[in-house]
């Protein structure tokens, strides 16, 4: 048997940058002579191995045939025969299909080098338009490797629009299809994998909520760059620049859903867009499976980003209504991502990228004085019930009174 490194450490490696796994494929054998040697066989769709010390996964070499619409559809064949050409002429870009040998001699059939030098992400063959899940990863790779200068080649992204216009993209499962925004959601330009997909035409079948969002005004005194969905790709870029984390990007994604359903007539204000982006936030999470903790913290920043926004002008009862709302006294770490979140979304407006954001500190301030004040010492006192929730509220609101006054907001 002959084996080989393939992928994206071949690519990473000639692109100088850290190779974080190592993908195998292994030419001339049979499951049996893997599991002869140790291996421990993973994997439902396609032989896979890991092996016995690295870790590490080997797969044989293999053709795939289209059988059926979506990423499920496919016959895999596997045999000794199948040659490392073969085997790379089913994967996805070429800069994916190229190998190295035992020697480290670079094998690249499909002119992945040239490509990379090229910068262009382009498919290996027509046979790229039976995988939906491409259509994904192109998004992907361009919010990974936009930095690079990398952009999607001409003819895959009209490959793209083939897909989506022939309803190959209406396959999608919703869990493959969150798998990839959450990484792309990771990478170091994630609103390229929306642009991308927009694109395409794909944004508009995956999430019609976020792509209705270009073209919606708002006020120009307040969003200079005035579309709706221009700003929320200029606050995923500042959600980046923050270090924000994926979840807090994935909030910052959704916070101004609520924007796409406002009535034109009322254009360009949109009141009421909180909540009606709440809901929105909960449908999408609902359609495309997206957990738990996603979920909360985008709808709670589709729900009370402007309430945070308008920290400094909040009275001390309002602003105890909104750290009851957001359940920050319970939910501290979520509530620290939530403000980093308006963070984002306060900065993500053209020509104020570097302005100050007091609010989050203000609401930093009260929060802390709110979790300050213990239930213990008026248990001691004998109140319960109704009675120690009031006494809480009002010590609570005295405390917020305080911190408010000592930070200096009017």
């Amino acid at each position: 048997m002959d084996i080989y490194l393939v992928g994206g450490a071949v690519r990473d490696g000639l692109l100088g940058l850290p190779i974080e796994e190592r993908d195998w494929v292994v030419v001339g054998a049979t499951p049996d002579d893997l599991l002869a040697r140790g291996f421990r066989a993973v994997g439902k769709d396609f032989p896979v191995f890991l092996h016995p010390d690295t870790r590490e996964e080997y797969a044989l070499a293999r053709t795939e045939r289209k059988t059926a619409p979506g990423y499920h559809g496919f016959s895999v064949h596997v045999a000794p025969e199948v040659t490392l050409e073969d085997d790379l002429s089913r994967r996805d870009l070429t800069i994916n299909a190229m190998a190295r040998d035992a020697q480290g001699r670079l094998i690249d059939p499909y002119h992945g080098s040239r490509d990379l030098e090229a910068r262009w992400l382009r498919h290996v063959s027509p046979a790229f338009t039976e995988d939906p899940v491409r259509i994904l990863r192109v998004a992907r790779f361009s919010a990974r490797y936009a930095s690079l200068g990398f952009r999607v080649a001409p003819e895959t992204l009209e490959l793209m629009r083939t897909m989506v216009a022939s309803g190959e993209v209406d396959h999608l499962v919703p869990e493959r299809v969150w798998v990839e925004t959450a990484r792309a959601l990771g990478e170091s330009r994630p609103g390229e994998f929306i642009e991308t997909l927009r694109a395409c035409g794909a944004l508009a079948r995956i999430f019609p909520e976020i792509d209705r969002l270009f073209g919606i005004p708002q006020p120009a005194a307040h969003h200079p760059e005035i579309d709706t969905g221009v700003h929320t790709l200029l606050a995923l870029a500042q959600a980046v620049r923050l270090e924000a984390d994926v979840a807090t990007r994935f909030a910052v994604l959704v916070h101004d859903l609520g924007k796409g359903t406002t009535p034109p007539t009322e254009w360009p204000r949109h009141l009421g867009h909180e909540s009606r982006g709440a809901d929105l936030v909960r449908a999408l999470c609902q359609r495309l499976r997206v957990p738990n903790l996603y979920r909360e913290l985008g709808v709670v920043t589709a729900r009370f980003h402007t309430h945070c926004h308008r920290a400094l002008e909040l009275r001390p009862k309002t602003l105890l209504k909104t750290l009851q709302g957001l359940d920050a006294l319970r939910k501290p770490r979520r509530f620290a991502q939530f403000l980093l979140a308006c963070e984002a979304d306060a900065r993500g407006r053209l020509g104020l990228e570097n302005r100050a954001y007091p609010q989050a500190a203000l609401l930093r301030r009260v929060y802390e004085a709110a979790a300050g004040v213990q239930a213990r010492p008026l248990v001691e006192r004998g109140l319960t019930g109704l009675a120690l929730a009031e006494a809480l509220r009002l010590e609570r609101l005295a405390a917020i009174t305080a911190a408010r006054r000592t930070f200096g907001a009017p």
